[in-house]
């Protein structure tokens, strides 16, 4: 096996993919658009969705990237040796050309080369659907895995719960996977040990996802017209796998992150299980936090979304922090550290140095006033608790009154004896958000991911819209900064300084109808980056230059750079209203409008 280094294992996937006629193409943001069942992007095929379901990508049908991606399901198990909340998934894609054949002989190919990761055919072993009454068992990837050299009884038939890509909603592509495992050089712990097994002996290592059906409202598995190949293999773990580690944390992309935290704090990574933990989790959560606010579509400490995670990330940094005596200042010179390990591969970290650290140092300030308020409040309540259950109730008014977060609450309950209602407390914040209408109203029933005439209609709109605010507004620096569309309504973050007035909503939303009632086409062009800047158009600009891009015109009103969908002219969107302007976040506004009256010609793709 090659031991190499992140940088080394990302070279080597794009070289790879690169030699099988893939176009590279650069990581998305974190910050999802248009896909309000998430709040950042989990996986390499999420901004790759209207792609999936058959719009065709202007770098064309064969695509490979390193994207990076939040999870954030399992952060109270961070601390651990493999769990962490920020990660890079390497990633290819075949959109309706290659399949099975070709992507397991390449997965094997790239897995056991001397050229590429050099792994011992004897130490792997993998998985196929076993079948269903829904859809039947896979036994073509198991033959193409014994033609490629993997003996038959290292192929392991696993069911749906283990080896079956489904839709991230309730509808759309799926289909069967297939999946790698390194397998430890020791005996089976029983008859029937195999990588569904808890035994620890197989570590899964990637997986080929094979989008072969669609998923109908009805739960029939319907044979998709293009067929589609996700691949996903971990960058950290394969990094440990690769350098015989015991922990991702051993690897170098959190070393020096490490060495920081142990200089600022006089104690040794290793030195004891406590400490161990502590780095971890201040290692995990800074190196999370400084990707979420250095994004392209950074994000700010909030009592909701994606503002909400952060906060609650550096918070429970900064009690760590605490705990290891870093001094004040300590979290900046972390996540500079960060900076330091992604600045090639992430220029936007580098370049937002001065964001991310006045938003750490923000939110330790606004915190050190929260936790004297909060830990007096906290020790109150814990001195007059009868029996050992704090509710949720009084959780939630820690969270509501004084900003404690309840993940706080339930470690600090833990320490006295004491266990929280966490379903009380989700309840009463559910209530809470449905009261004050906060965030998460519409945050799950399905987004243009849909792909419905109603949601691109509503797509085409924002367009005109940001056109708008930027004329209305007079000001350049009026920019995305997140969107979020659903059957009904149509949300829109951007950044402006204050509240705007009655008359500018007004004047935004005669713009945006004019432009509907010209009944303008909506035109596509493909061009690379500098091309499109060149001629004016908008956009977050996050593709790596030399890349193909899609710009939408709407001919004197809007051209932006973008994945579409959208409707073939403007007069089908009907009337546009805006329902709402708000504050989002510090210098972000929030608009809610809808579309009333909308005609019903079927929309398309844009060129």
């Amino acid at each position: 096996m090659k031991n190499v280094t992140h940088n080394e294992l990302r070279q080597l996937w794009r070289q790879f993919y690169e030699k099988k006629g893939h176009a590279f193409i650069g990581s998305a943001s974190l910050i999802p658009e248009n896909d309000p069942t998430v709040l950042f992007t989990t996986a390499g095929m999420h901004p790759l969705v209207p792609y999936l379901l058959g719009e065709k990508h202007p770098a064309g049908k064969r695509l490979c990237n390193v994207q990076k991606c939040v999870r954030t399901g399992d952060i109270d198990d961070v601390g651990d040796a493999s769990h962490c909340t920020f990660f890079e998934m390497l990633g290819n894609w075949s959109l309706g050309d290659y399949f099975k054949k070709e992507k397991i002989a390449w997965s094997y190919e790239f897995l056991t080369s001397p050229d590429y990761l050099g792994i011992d055919t004897k130490n792997l072993a993998v998985t196929v659907f076993a079948g269903d009454d829904d859809c039947p068992r896979d036994t073509e990837s198991a033959q193409l895995w014994q033609d490629c050299g993997i003996d038959k009884s290292r192929i392991f038939y696993l069911p749906k719960a283990c080896n079956w890509w489904g839709p991230a909603g309730m509808t759309g592509p799926c289909g069967p996977d297939t999946e790698m495992f390194m397998a430890a050089n020791r005996p089976d712990c029983k008859v029937g040990c195999g990588p569904d097994c808890r035994c620890g002996k197989y570590l899964e290592i990637g997986n080929d996802v094979f989008m072969q059906y669609n998923k109908t409202a009805e739960g029939t598995f319907e044979p998709l017209t293009q067929k589609n190949v996700d691949t996903g293999m971990g960058l950290e773990r394969m990094l440990c796998v690769l350098g015989g580690l015991k922990s991702v944390y051993e690897t170098d992309v959190f070393l020096p992150i490490i060495r920081k935290i142990e200089a600022l704090c006089g104690k040794t990574y290793g030195e004891n299980e406590e400490t161990t933990r502590a780095i971890r989790i201040i290692a995990d959560h800074i190196r999370t936090s400084v990707h979420m606010i250095g994004d392209e579509r950074g994000v700010v400490c909030s009592n909701v979304g994606q503002g909400y995670i952060l906060r609650r990330l550096l918070r429970r940094a900064i009690r760590f922090g605490n705990k290891l005596e870093i001094p004040s200042g300590g979290l900046c010179e972390i996540a500079r550290a960060v900076i330091n390990v992604y600045k090639n591969v992430y220029p936007e970290l580098a370049q937002g140095d001065g964001k991310i650290m006045a938003e750490i140092e923000a939110e330790h300030e606004r915190f050190g006033r929260t936790i004297a308020a909060g830990l007096k409040e906290f020790e109150k309540l814990a001195r007059y608790q009868v029996g050992d259950t704090i509710s949720g109730k009084a959780c939630f008014r820690l969270y509501d009154t004084h900003g404690f977060p309840v993940e706080m609450t339930e470690e600090l309950a833990r320490e006295y004896g004491f266990k929280i209602d966490k379903a009380g407390f989700d309840t009463a914040f559910v209530e809470h958000q449905q009261k004050s209408r906060e965030g998460a109203e519409g945050d799950f029933k399905g987004g243009l991911a849909d792909n419905t005439a109603q949601t691109t209609r509503l797509h085409t709109a924002t367009h005109l819209m940001h056109a708008a605010l930027k004329k209305v507004l007079n000001d350049e620096n009026v920019n995305q900064k997140g969107s979020n569309i659903t059957e009904e309504r149509l949300r829109f973050d951007f950044t402006f300084g204050r509240p705007m007035t009655d008359d500018e909503i007004a004047e935004v939303e005669k713009l945006v109808n004019k432009a509907i009632e010209a009944n303008i086409p909506v035109t596509c062009d493909e061009t690379d980056v500098e091309t499109a800047q060149k001629n004016g158009a908008i956009g977050l600009f996050t593709q790596k230059y030399g890349e193909k891009v899609k710009v939408y015109t709407i001919a004197g009103y809007s051209k932006e750079i973008c994945g579409g969908p959208h409707a073939a002219s403007t007069g089908e969107l009907g009337q546009f209203k805006i329902l709402k302007e708000s504050s989002s976040s510090a210098g972000v506004r929030r608009i809610k409008a809808v579309l009333v009256h909308s005609t019903q010609h079927t929309a398309h793709s844009g060129g």
